[in-house]
Protein backbone atom coordinates (compact mmCIF):
# COMPACT_ATOMS: atom_id res chain seq x y z
CA UNK A 1 0.00 0.00 0.00
CA UNK A 2 3.05 2.46 0.09
CA UNK A 3 4.66 4.33 2.57
CA UNK A 4 1.80 6.05 5.82
CA UNK A 5 2.94 8.97 8.05
CA UNK A 6 0.38 9.21 11.03
CA UNK A 7 0.26 12.33 13.34
CA UNK A 8 -1.71 11.50 16.50
CA UNK A 9 -1.05 8.27 18.38
CA UNK A 10 -4.17 8.36 20.97
CA UNK A 11 -6.42 5.79 21.05
CA UNK A 12 -7.59 5.86 17.61
CA UNK A 13 -4.57 6.59 15.71
CA UNK A 14 -3.07 3.93 17.66
CA UNK A 15 -6.00 1.49 16.59
CA UNK A 16 -5.27 2.10 13.54
CA UNK A 17 -1.94 1.58 13.80
CA UNK A 18 -2.12 -1.89 14.74
CA UNK A 19 -4.76 -3.16 12.15
CA UNK A 20 -2.56 -1.89 9.42
CA UNK A 21 0.18 -3.32 10.89
CA UNK A 22 -1.59 -7.03 11.80
CA UNK A 23 -3.63 -7.39 9.02
CA UNK A 24 -0.47 -7.45 6.70
CA UNK A 25 -1.40 -4.68 4.39
CA UNK A 26 0.97 -2.72 5.64
CA UNK A 27 4.64 -3.53 6.77
CA UNK A 28 5.57 -1.73 10.39
CA UNK A 29 8.70 -0.40 8.95
CA UNK A 30 6.61 1.75 6.23
CA UNK A 31 4.62 3.40 8.56
CA UNK A 32 5.71 6.67 10.73
CA UNK A 33 4.22 7.97 13.36
CA UNK A 34 4.53 11.47 15.35
CA UNK A 35 2.51 12.51 18.40
CA UNK A 36 3.28 15.41 21.07
CA UNK A 37 3.16 12.68 23.42
CA UNK A 38 6.52 11.31 22.47
CA UNK A 39 6.13 8.43 25.26
CA UNK A 40 2.87 7.03 23.29
CA UNK A 41 5.20 6.87 19.98
CA UNK A 42 7.89 5.43 21.67
CA UNK A 43 5.15 2.60 22.89
CA UNK A 44 4.09 2.07 19.06
CA UNK A 45 7.41 1.44 18.44
CA UNK A 46 8.15 -1.07 20.96
CA UNK A 47 5.44 -2.95 19.97
CA UNK A 48 4.91 -3.07 16.68
CA UNK A 49 8.43 -1.92 15.14
CA UNK A 50 7.09 1.21 13.74
CA UNK A 51 9.07 4.38 12.70
CA UNK A 52 8.89 6.88 15.59
CA UNK A 53 9.38 10.72 14.39
CA UNK A 54 10.37 13.38 16.77
CA UNK A 55 8.76 16.10 14.52
CA UNK A 56 5.37 16.30 12.74
CA UNK A 57 6.73 17.25 9.47
CA UNK A 58 8.91 14.02 9.40
CA UNK A 59 5.98 11.90 8.50
CA UNK A 60 5.42 13.71 5.51
CA UNK A 61 8.76 12.08 3.71
CA UNK A 62 8.93 12.55 -0.48
CA UNK A 63 8.10 8.63 -0.72
CA UNK A 64 5.04 8.61 1.47
CA UNK A 65 1.69 8.28 -0.27
CA UNK A 66 -0.83 8.58 2.62
CA UNK A 67 -0.83 10.42 5.63
CA UNK A 68 -3.68 9.83 8.48
CA UNK A 69 -4.50 12.89 10.60
CA UNK A 70 -5.66 11.15 13.67
CA UNK A 71 -6.06 14.68 15.95
CA UNK A 72 -8.17 16.56 17.78
CA UNK A 73 -10.87 18.64 15.84
CA UNK A 74 -9.40 21.87 17.81
CA UNK A 75 -5.99 21.70 16.98
CA UNK A 76 -6.30 20.17 13.18
CA UNK A 77 -5.56 23.86 11.86
CA UNK A 78 -2.23 24.26 13.31
CA UNK A 79 -1.63 20.26 12.24
CA UNK A 80 -2.59 21.04 8.55
CA UNK A 81 -0.72 24.33 8.25
CA UNK A 82 2.61 22.73 9.96
CA UNK A 83 2.58 20.07 6.90
CA UNK A 84 1.12 22.00 4.31
CA UNK A 85 5.01 22.87 2.72
CA UNK A 86 5.22 19.58 3.10
CA UNK A 87 1.91 18.29 0.84
CA UNK A 88 3.22 16.98 -2.62
CA UNK A 89 1.03 15.80 -5.53
CA UNK A 90 1.47 11.86 -5.26
CA UNK A 91 0.37 12.54 -1.53
CA UNK A 92 -3.12 11.40 0.33
CA UNK A 93 -4.01 13.02 3.00
CA UNK A 94 -7.21 11.56 5.14
CA UNK A 95 -8.43 12.87 8.22
CA UNK A 96 -10.90 11.22 11.08
CA UNK A 97 -11.47 14.11 12.92
CA UNK A 98 -15.04 15.20 13.28
CA UNK A 99 -16.45 17.59 12.22
CA UNK A 100 -13.49 19.13 10.04
CA UNK A 101 -14.87 19.58 6.78
CA UNK A 102 -12.76 18.56 3.32
CA UNK A 103 -12.84 22.34 2.19
CA UNK A 104 -11.57 23.26 5.63
CA UNK A 105 -8.80 21.13 5.22
CA UNK A 106 -8.88 22.02 1.15
CA UNK A 107 -8.38 25.88 2.80
CA UNK A 108 -5.09 24.97 4.49
CA UNK A 109 -3.48 23.44 2.18
CA UNK A 110 -3.73 23.77 -1.55
CA UNK A 111 -6.93 23.13 -3.55
CA UNK A 112 -5.22 20.37 -5.42
CA UNK A 113 -4.79 18.77 -2.41
CA UNK A 114 -6.08 14.95 -2.34
CA UNK A 115 -8.56 14.66 0.74
CA UNK A 116 -10.23 12.19 2.43
CA UNK A 117 -12.35 12.07 5.03
CA UNK A 118 -13.54 9.42 7.55
CA UNK A 119 -15.64 8.90 10.50
CA UNK A 120 -14.55 6.02 12.46
CA UNK A 121 -16.39 4.97 15.69
CA UNK A 122 -14.31 3.55 19.11
CA UNK A 123 -15.10 0.38 18.69
CA UNK A 124 -11.60 0.80 16.01
CA UNK A 125 -9.53 -0.30 19.26
CA UNK A 126 -11.33 -3.51 19.14
CA UNK A 127 -11.33 -3.78 15.21
CA UNK A 128 -14.74 -3.76 14.46
CA UNK A 129 -15.26 0.17 13.65
CA UNK A 130 -18.31 0.81 11.78
CA UNK A 131 -16.06 3.70 9.41
CA UNK A 132 -17.83 6.26 6.39
CA UNK A 133 -14.98 8.28 3.65
CA UNK A 134 -15.47 10.61 1.46
CA UNK A 135 -13.73 12.25 -0.37
CA UNK A 136 -12.50 16.06 -1.64
CA UNK A 137 -10.60 17.74 -3.38
CA UNK A 138 -8.62 15.85 -6.15
CA UNK A 139 -9.04 12.56 -4.12
CA UNK A 140 -10.14 10.23 -6.83
CA UNK A 141 -12.05 6.89 -7.05
CA UNK A 142 -8.35 4.92 -6.55
CA UNK A 143 -8.12 6.68 -3.16
CA UNK A 144 -11.84 6.09 -2.35
CA UNK A 145 -10.36 2.38 -2.58
CA UNK A 146 -6.88 3.05 -0.58
CA UNK A 147 -9.08 4.43 2.20
CA UNK A 148 -11.37 2.05 2.48
CA UNK A 149 -8.73 -0.65 2.24
CA UNK A 150 -7.28 1.22 5.37
CA UNK A 151 -10.07 1.28 7.38
CA UNK A 152 -10.99 -2.22 6.64
CA UNK A 153 -7.86 -3.51 8.65
CA UNK A 154 -10.16 -1.91 11.94
CA UNK A 155 -13.96 -2.90 10.79
CA UNK A 156 -16.03 -2.27 8.03
CA UNK A 157 -16.10 0.88 5.63
CA UNK A 158 -18.11 2.21 3.65
CA UNK A 159 -18.42 5.19 0.82
CA UNK A 160 -20.81 8.31 1.66
CA UNK A 161 -21.49 11.97 0.45
CA UNK A 162 -19.91 14.39 2.63
CA UNK A 163 -23.54 15.79 2.78
CA UNK A 164 -24.29 12.55 4.96
CA UNK A 165 -21.92 12.94 7.19
CA UNK A 166 -23.24 14.44 10.05
CA UNK A 167 -25.64 11.70 9.88
CA UNK A 168 -22.62 9.14 10.05
CA UNK A 169 -21.35 11.20 12.88
CA UNK A 170 -24.86 10.66 14.54
CA UNK A 171 -25.59 7.17 14.15
CA UNK A 172 -22.35 5.19 14.25
CA UNK A 173 -20.01 7.58 15.54
CA UNK A 174 -22.10 8.02 18.80
CA UNK A 175 -23.99 4.81 18.40
CA UNK A 176 -21.33 2.71 21.12
CA UNK A 177 -22.44 5.76 23.89
CA UNK A 178 -26.27 4.80 22.59
CA UNK A 179 -25.57 0.83 23.35
CA UNK A 180 -23.75 1.73 26.23
CA UNK A 181 -26.83 3.10 28.13
CA UNK A 182 -28.90 0.08 26.76
CA UNK A 183 -26.48 -2.50 28.20
CA UNK A 184 -26.60 -0.68 31.33
CA UNK A 185 -30.11 -0.86 32.06
CA UNK A 186 -30.11 -4.82 30.68
CA UNK A 187 -27.31 -5.05 33.32
CA UNK A 188 -29.19 -3.01 36.10
CA UNK A 189 -32.34 -4.84 35.42
CA UNK A 190 -30.70 -8.41 35.72
CA UNK A 191 -29.37 -7.05 39.23
CA UNK A 192 -33.11 -5.87 40.21
CA UNK A 193 -34.07 -9.07 39.24
CA UNK A 194 -31.53 -10.88 41.61
CA UNK A 195 -28.87 -12.29 39.56
CA UNK A 196 -24.91 -10.94 40.73
CA UNK A 197 -23.68 -7.86 38.52
CA UNK A 198 -20.92 -9.64 37.24
CA UNK A 199 -23.16 -12.64 36.05
CA UNK A 200 -25.38 -10.02 34.60
CA UNK A 201 -22.84 -7.98 32.46
CA UNK A 202 -21.80 -11.18 31.10
CA UNK A 203 -25.24 -12.15 29.55
CA UNK A 204 -25.76 -9.01 28.67
CA UNK A 205 -22.56 -8.15 26.77
CA UNK A 206 -23.14 -11.68 24.91
CA UNK A 207 -26.54 -10.96 23.97
CA UNK A 208 -25.07 -7.72 22.20
CA UNK A 209 -22.49 -9.78 20.24
CA UNK A 210 -24.71 -12.50 19.66
CA UNK A 211 -27.37 -10.84 18.35
CA UNK A 212 -24.88 -8.85 16.29
CA UNK A 213 -23.19 -11.47 14.47
CA UNK A 214 -26.84 -12.82 13.89
CA UNK A 215 -27.77 -9.24 12.16
CA UNK A 216 -24.26 -9.49 9.96
CA UNK A 217 -24.78 -13.13 9.46
CA UNK A 218 -26.86 -12.01 6.34
CA UNK A 219 -29.52 -9.18 4.93
CA UNK A 220 -32.52 -10.56 7.13
CA UNK A 221 -34.89 -7.27 7.81
CA UNK A 222 -34.57 -7.00 11.75
CA UNK A 223 -38.15 -7.73 12.35
CA UNK A 224 -37.59 -10.90 10.75
CA UNK A 225 -34.77 -11.84 13.32
CA UNK A 226 -37.37 -10.19 16.28
CA UNK A 227 -39.99 -12.30 14.76
CA UNK A 228 -37.77 -15.52 15.20
CA UNK A 229 -37.43 -15.25 18.98
CA UNK A 230 -40.93 -14.04 19.63
CA UNK A 231 -43.17 -16.59 20.27
CA UNK A 232 -47.36 -16.21 20.82
CA UNK A 233 -48.09 -15.08 24.28
CA UNK A 234 -44.44 -15.51 25.25
CA UNK A 235 -41.79 -13.37 27.25
CA UNK A 236 -40.12 -11.77 24.37
CA UNK A 237 -43.53 -10.17 23.01
CA UNK A 238 -44.18 -9.10 26.79
CA UNK A 239 -41.17 -7.30 26.97
CA UNK A 240 -41.53 -5.83 23.49
CA UNK A 241 -44.79 -4.42 24.94
CA UNK A 242 -44.16 -2.99 27.15
CA UNK A 243 -41.21 -1.08 25.21
CA UNK A 244 -43.14 0.16 22.52
CA UNK A 245 -45.59 1.31 24.79
CA UNK A 246 -42.96 4.00 25.86
CA UNK A 247 -42.20 4.88 22.58
CA UNK A 248 -38.47 3.90 22.33
CA UNK A 249 -38.29 3.52 18.82
CA UNK A 250 -39.02 7.19 18.35
CA UNK A 251 -36.94 7.51 21.17
CA UNK A 252 -33.92 6.27 19.56
CA UNK A 253 -34.97 7.83 16.34
CA UNK A 254 -35.21 11.77 18.17
CA UNK A 255 -31.74 10.51 19.82
CA UNK A 256 -29.94 10.60 16.93
CA UNK A 257 -31.82 13.27 14.99
CA UNK A 258 -30.68 15.21 17.71
CA UNK A 259 -27.05 14.19 17.36
CA UNK A 260 -27.18 15.06 14.75
CA UNK A 261 -28.56 18.51 14.33
CA UNK A 262 -25.33 18.83 16.89
CA UNK A 263 -22.77 17.51 14.40
CA UNK A 264 -24.16 19.85 11.70
CA UNK A 265 -23.46 22.73 14.48
CA UNK A 266 -19.65 21.59 15.08
CA UNK A 267 -19.22 21.40 11.13
CA UNK A 268 -20.82 24.47 10.37
CA UNK A 269 -18.54 26.48 12.91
Amino acid sequence: MGDIGVIGAGNMGAALVRGLVRSGQTPADAIAVFDVDAEKVRSLERELGVKGCSQVHDVVAPNTESILLAVKPQIMGDVLDSIASCIHPGLLVISIAAGISTAFMLSRLTEKARIIRVMPNAAAMVGESASAVCRGGAADDRDLEKALRIFSAVGTAVVVDEKAMNAVTALSGSGPGYVFLVMEAMTDAGVYMGLDRPTARALTVQTLLGAGKLAAAGNTPFCELKDRITSPAGTTISGLQVLERSGVRGIFMEAIAAASRRAYELDSV
